[in-house]
């Protein structure tokens, strides 16, 4: 990349961080049947009826070709409480799953306890849109808590604080 499309790339990331958005780990299962997981915030809703959300994943991403294979997959938004999660699992190698209790979804998908919402989602479209893949699924269980959700603003964790109503 040049330098004037390395800056314009920076400041573009820069403006999209205005955009406060919520923090999910998206999970799933490998073709060996490995649990496979990472750090999201591309996260949002697309259809109530039928229920559907979307994410996206970088094409460079290690992680790619099991998203690419699964029939399923799981969105957790994060509670207030999870950055040390979140931080694990947006961390290349280790095994993030590890000494973690888990329950398990549809097609033995990895389910994470303790966040703020969870949607089990059958893959219904993938679609390529530049250097990331989107991936479209129909929402098939979902389970949700009071708990505060964890945000990220301006390249950092963020609290949602309430306004007052006027």
């Amino acid at each position: 990349m040049t330098e004037d499309r390395e800056r314009r790339a920076r400041r573009f990331r820069s403006a999209l961080g205005a955009f406060a958005t919520g923090v999910t780990i998206v999970t799933t299962r490998d073709a060996e049947g490995a649990d496979v997981g990472l750090t999201a915030n591309s996260f949002n809703s697309v259809s109530l009826d039928p229920p559907m959300v979307l994410w996206s994943l970088a094409r460079s991403a290690r992680s790619l070709p099991a998203f690419l294979a699964a029939s399923h997959f799981a969105v957790h938004v994060l509670a207030a409480d999870q950055e040390e999660l979140s931080l694990r699992f947006a961390a290349r190698g280790a095994d993030k799953f590890a000494g973690l209790e888990l329950e398990r979804g549809a097609a033995h998908i990895p389910l994470l306890r303790g966040c703020s919402a969870r949607f089990q989602c059958r893959t219904a479209f993938r679609h390529e849109a530049g250097d990331h893949m989107i991936f479209v699924g129909e929402v098939e269980e979902f389970d949700h808590t009071d708990l505060p959700e964890l945000l990220f603003h301006r390249g950092r964790y963020s609290l949602a604080v309430p306004k007052a109503s006027s």
